[in-house]
């Protein structure tokens, strides 16, 4: 093997690496909705409240899986 099939081993390692950080961000989205139903269920009044909550949690959530995603492809393409 040449150096540029070790090279491009590593980048695929590099970016399995990374993606796993996608499905964190699917148990962190789940987490956030499963907590939000419960916080309804306790106290409907705060309806209102625990949506933004909960659209926050699930914004940053997602962003940080968007964040993995992005660096799996740096590391595949852009590197």
């Amino acid at each position: 093997m040449n150096n540029q099939n070790y090279i491009f081993c590593a980048k695929l390692i590099g970016a399995g690496a990374a993606t796993i950080g996608v499905a964190g961000s699917g148990a962190g989205i789940g987490t956030v909705f499963g907590n939000l139903i419960i916080g309804y269920a306790r106290n409907p009044k705060l309806k209102q409240q625990l949506f933004t909550y909960a659209i926050l949690g699930f914004a940053i959530s997602e962003a940080m899986g968007l964040f993995c995603l992005m660096m799996a492809f740096l590391i595949l393409y852009g590197i």
